[in-house]
Protein backbone atom coordinates (compact mmCIF):
# COMPACT_ATOMS: atom_id res chain seq x y z
CA UNK A 1 0.00 0.00 0.00
CA UNK A 2 2.95 2.26 0.59
CA UNK A 3 6.06 1.36 -0.80
CA UNK A 4 9.64 3.52 0.33
CA UNK A 5 12.32 2.38 -3.17
CA UNK A 6 16.20 3.45 -1.27
CA UNK A 7 14.79 7.04 -0.53
CA UNK A 8 16.89 9.76 0.04
CA UNK A 9 16.64 13.19 1.51
CA UNK A 10 19.56 15.94 1.55
CA UNK A 11 19.68 19.45 2.20
CA UNK A 12 21.57 21.97 0.96
CA UNK A 13 24.45 22.78 3.15
CA UNK A 14 23.95 19.75 5.23
CA UNK A 15 26.89 17.34 4.69
CA UNK A 16 25.07 14.34 6.18
CA UNK A 17 21.25 13.52 4.39
CA UNK A 18 18.40 13.63 6.81
CA UNK A 19 16.92 10.02 5.31
CA UNK A 20 19.43 7.64 3.45
CA UNK A 21 18.78 5.19 1.23
CA UNK A 22 15.50 4.14 3.41
CA UNK A 23 13.15 0.84 2.01
CA UNK A 24 10.12 0.41 3.72
CA UNK A 25 6.74 -1.41 2.52
CA UNK A 26 3.81 -1.12 4.61
CA UNK A 27 0.73 -3.85 3.90
CA UNK A 28 -2.64 -2.36 3.66
CA UNK A 29 -4.44 -2.10 6.94
CA UNK A 30 -1.10 -1.96 8.80
CA UNK A 31 -0.28 0.19 11.38
CA UNK A 32 3.60 1.26 11.46
CA UNK A 33 5.47 3.30 13.72
CA UNK A 34 8.50 5.57 13.17
CA UNK A 35 10.58 5.94 15.82
CA UNK A 36 13.98 7.47 16.63
CA UNK A 37 15.48 10.40 18.10
CA UNK A 38 14.56 13.83 17.39
CA UNK A 39 16.14 14.86 14.16
CA UNK A 40 16.63 11.05 12.95
CA UNK A 41 14.61 11.65 9.83
CA UNK A 42 11.49 9.99 11.07
CA UNK A 43 9.24 13.48 10.18
CA UNK A 44 11.53 14.45 7.03
CA UNK A 45 10.56 10.69 5.64
CA UNK A 46 6.55 11.23 6.48
CA UNK A 47 6.80 14.14 4.58
CA UNK A 48 7.92 12.62 1.68
CA UNK A 49 5.05 10.39 1.37
CA UNK A 50 2.72 12.76 0.40
CA UNK A 51 5.03 15.65 -0.93
CA UNK A 52 5.37 17.92 1.99
CA UNK A 53 8.84 17.37 1.20
CA UNK A 54 10.47 15.86 -2.30
CA UNK A 55 13.23 13.24 -1.96
CA UNK A 56 16.56 13.35 -3.54
CA UNK A 57 16.54 10.45 -4.71
CA UNK A 58 14.77 7.30 -4.58
CA UNK A 59 10.43 6.25 -5.14
CA UNK A 60 7.79 6.49 -3.37
CA UNK A 61 4.57 4.90 -4.18
CA UNK A 62 0.87 4.86 -2.83
CA UNK A 63 -1.12 1.74 -3.74
CA UNK A 64 1.20 1.11 -6.76
CA UNK A 65 1.31 4.30 -8.05
CA UNK A 66 4.25 6.85 -7.94
CA UNK A 67 3.54 9.95 -5.70
CA UNK A 68 5.89 12.05 -8.05
CA UNK A 69 3.42 11.51 -10.49
CA UNK A 70 0.91 13.15 -9.05
CA UNK A 71 -0.25 17.17 -8.16
CA UNK A 72 1.39 17.49 -4.98
CA UNK A 73 -2.06 19.40 -3.69
CA UNK A 74 -3.95 16.01 -5.41
CA UNK A 75 -2.17 13.84 -3.88
CA UNK A 76 -2.44 15.57 -0.27
CA UNK A 77 -5.91 15.56 -0.64
CA UNK A 78 -6.22 11.61 -1.07
CA UNK A 79 -4.10 11.09 2.06
CA UNK A 80 -5.15 12.35 5.72
CA UNK A 81 -2.65 14.26 7.87
CA UNK A 82 -2.55 14.41 11.74
CA UNK A 83 -0.46 17.07 12.54
CA UNK A 84 1.79 17.52 15.78
CA UNK A 85 0.31 20.65 17.40
CA UNK A 86 -3.46 19.62 15.92
CA UNK A 87 -3.27 22.75 13.42
CA UNK A 88 -7.01 23.37 13.21
CA UNK A 89 -7.89 26.99 11.70
CA UNK A 90 -8.47 28.89 14.95
CA UNK A 91 -11.79 30.94 13.40
CA UNK A 92 -12.94 28.25 11.82
CA UNK A 93 -16.42 26.12 13.63
CA UNK A 94 -15.60 22.73 13.99
CA UNK A 95 -17.70 21.51 11.43
CA UNK A 96 -15.49 23.90 9.13
CA UNK A 97 -12.50 22.54 9.94
CA UNK A 98 -13.45 18.55 9.60
CA UNK A 99 -15.22 19.56 5.88
CA UNK A 100 -12.43 21.30 4.72
CA UNK A 101 -11.03 18.59 2.24
CA UNK A 102 -14.51 17.41 1.08
CA UNK A 103 -15.23 21.16 0.40
CA UNK A 104 -12.24 21.09 -1.76
CA UNK A 105 -13.09 17.66 -3.57
CA UNK A 106 -16.23 19.34 -4.45
CA UNK A 107 -18.61 17.32 -2.52
CA UNK A 108 -22.32 18.23 -2.17
CA UNK A 109 -22.93 20.24 0.73
CA UNK A 110 -25.64 17.47 2.22
CA UNK A 111 -22.86 14.63 1.92
CA UNK A 112 -20.53 17.09 3.68
CA UNK A 113 -22.71 17.62 6.47
CA UNK A 114 -23.55 13.72 7.06
CA UNK A 115 -19.98 13.19 6.59
CA UNK A 116 -18.96 15.79 9.37
CA UNK A 117 -21.08 14.20 11.83
CA UNK A 118 -20.38 10.76 11.07
CA UNK A 119 -16.45 11.34 11.73
CA UNK A 120 -17.36 13.67 14.89
CA UNK A 121 -19.35 11.03 16.37
CA UNK A 122 -16.36 8.38 15.07
CA UNK A 123 -13.95 10.10 17.18
CA UNK A 124 -16.66 10.66 20.71
CA UNK A 125 -17.76 14.14 19.94
CA UNK A 126 -21.12 14.49 19.93
CA UNK A 127 -22.12 16.49 17.03
CA UNK A 128 -25.25 18.13 18.26
CA UNK A 129 -22.71 19.48 20.68
CA UNK A 130 -19.41 19.79 18.93
CA UNK A 131 -20.30 20.77 15.08
CA UNK A 132 -20.25 25.02 15.52
CA UNK A 133 -17.74 25.24 18.56
CA UNK A 134 -14.64 26.45 17.48
CA UNK A 135 -10.83 25.22 18.59
CA UNK A 136 -10.33 27.73 21.17
CA UNK A 137 -13.72 26.79 23.04
CA UNK A 138 -11.87 22.84 23.31
CA UNK A 139 -9.80 21.24 25.66
CA UNK A 140 -6.55 20.15 24.07
CA UNK A 141 -7.72 16.49 23.69
CA UNK A 142 -10.97 17.40 22.20
CA UNK A 143 -8.93 19.60 19.76
CA UNK A 144 -6.63 16.39 18.73
CA UNK A 145 -10.07 14.25 18.55
CA UNK A 146 -11.32 16.92 15.38
CA UNK A 147 -7.77 16.81 14.10
CA UNK A 148 -8.46 13.17 13.30
CA UNK A 149 -11.95 13.78 12.35
CA UNK A 150 -10.47 15.99 9.87
CA UNK A 151 -8.05 13.17 8.51
CA UNK A 152 -10.79 11.06 8.11
CA UNK A 153 -13.57 13.17 6.44
CA UNK A 154 -12.44 12.38 2.99
CA UNK A 155 -12.37 8.97 3.35
CA UNK A 156 -8.64 7.96 2.93
CA UNK A 157 -7.38 4.40 2.73
CA UNK A 158 -4.21 6.16 4.40
CA UNK A 159 -3.31 8.27 7.08
CA UNK A 160 0.19 9.74 8.40
CA UNK A 161 0.00 10.95 11.93
CA UNK A 162 3.15 12.83 13.38
CA UNK A 163 2.93 12.71 16.50
CA UNK A 164 -0.79 12.60 16.81
CA UNK A 165 -0.92 12.65 20.51
CA UNK A 166 2.69 14.01 21.83
CA UNK A 167 1.27 16.79 23.44
CA UNK A 168 -1.52 15.21 25.92
CA UNK A 169 -1.68 14.38 29.30
CA UNK A 170 -1.18 10.83 30.17
CA UNK A 171 -5.10 9.65 30.54
CA UNK A 172 -6.52 11.50 27.57
CA UNK A 173 -3.31 10.25 25.33
CA UNK A 174 -4.53 6.60 26.60
CA UNK A 175 -7.79 7.34 25.75
CA UNK A 176 -7.09 8.49 21.80
CA UNK A 177 -4.73 5.92 21.67
CA UNK A 178 -7.19 3.21 21.91
CA UNK A 179 -10.09 5.71 20.35
CA UNK A 180 -7.95 5.61 17.09
CA UNK A 181 -6.39 1.99 17.35
CA UNK A 182 -10.51 1.26 16.89
CA UNK A 183 -11.09 3.43 13.98
CA UNK A 184 -8.44 1.99 12.29
CA UNK A 185 -9.26 -1.35 12.70
CA UNK A 186 -12.77 -0.92 11.59
CA UNK A 187 -12.21 1.45 8.54
CA UNK A 188 -8.91 -1.13 7.57
CA UNK A 189 -7.07 2.03 7.12
CA UNK A 190 -3.64 2.00 6.07
CA UNK A 191 -0.92 4.39 8.77
CA UNK A 192 2.44 5.56 9.33
CA UNK A 193 2.32 7.14 12.47
CA UNK A 194 5.75 9.21 13.60
CA UNK A 195 5.89 9.05 17.17
CA UNK A 196 9.41 9.27 20.07
CA UNK A 197 7.28 7.06 22.20
CA UNK A 198 7.92 3.48 22.64
CA UNK A 199 5.70 2.63 24.91
CA UNK A 200 2.88 3.70 22.31
CA UNK A 201 4.74 2.15 19.46
CA UNK A 202 4.36 -1.16 21.04
CA UNK A 203 1.13 -0.59 21.96
CA UNK A 204 -0.50 1.05 18.90
CA UNK A 205 1.83 -0.49 15.79
CA UNK A 206 1.45 -3.64 14.45
CA UNK A 207 5.01 -3.40 12.92
CA UNK A 208 7.80 -0.63 14.30
CA UNK A 209 10.54 1.23 12.19
CA UNK A 210 13.24 2.11 14.13
CA UNK A 211 15.52 4.80 12.65
CA UNK A 212 18.91 6.75 13.49
CA UNK A 213 20.75 8.76 11.43
CA UNK A 214 18.75 8.56 8.59
CA UNK A 215 18.61 5.07 8.54
CA UNK A 216 16.19 2.36 9.56
CA UNK A 217 17.96 0.09 11.99
CA UNK A 218 15.73 -3.24 12.07
CA UNK A 219 11.67 -2.83 11.09
CA UNK A 220 9.76 -5.78 12.50
CA UNK A 221 7.28 -6.51 14.76
CA UNK A 222 6.75 -5.49 18.76
CA UNK A 223 7.32 -8.66 19.96
CA UNK A 224 10.21 -9.35 17.96
CA UNK A 225 11.68 -5.87 18.53
CA UNK A 226 11.10 -6.76 22.40
CA UNK A 227 13.18 -10.35 21.93
CA UNK A 228 15.71 -10.19 19.10
CA UNK A 229 16.74 -6.34 19.06
CA UNK A 230 19.39 -6.42 16.12
CA UNK A 231 21.23 -3.39 17.22
CA UNK A 232 22.29 -1.60 20.30
CA UNK A 233 20.14 1.47 19.96
CA UNK A 234 17.15 -0.92 19.34
CA UNK A 235 17.57 -2.46 22.70
CA UNK A 236 18.11 0.51 24.46
CA UNK A 237 14.96 1.96 22.75
CA UNK A 238 12.90 -1.55 23.66
CA UNK A 239 13.98 -1.19 27.04
CA UNK A 240 13.46 2.00 28.19
CA UNK A 241 9.59 1.24 29.03
CA UNK A 242 10.29 -1.69 31.04
CA UNK A 243 13.49 0.78 32.85
CA UNK A 244 10.97 3.96 33.97
CA UNK A 245 8.52 1.41 34.89
CA UNK A 246 11.18 -0.07 37.75
CA UNK A 247 12.53 3.36 38.17
CA UNK A 248 9.11 4.09 39.34
CA UNK A 249 8.67 1.02 41.43
CA UNK A 250 12.20 1.06 42.88
CA UNK A 251 11.25 4.97 43.96
CA UNK A 252 7.38 3.58 45.56
CA UNK A 253 9.81 1.06 47.72
CA UNK A 254 11.76 3.96 49.08
CA UNK A 255 9.13 6.19 49.77
CA UNK A 256 7.36 3.00 51.55
CA UNK A 257 10.01 2.40 54.09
Amino acid sequence: MIELDRVSKRYDGVGVPAVDSVSLAVERGELVGLIGESGCGKTTTLKMINRLEDPTSGAIYVNGEDVQAHDPVQLRRGIGYVFQGVGLFPHCSVQKNVSAVPELLGWESSRILERVDEVLSMVGLPPEDYRDRRPGELSGGQQQRVGVARALAAKPEVILMDEPFGALDPITRAELQDEYTRIHRSLNLTAIMVTHDMSEALLMADRIAVMKDGNILQFDTPRALLNQPEHEFVRQMVELPKQRADSIEDLMDERSQ
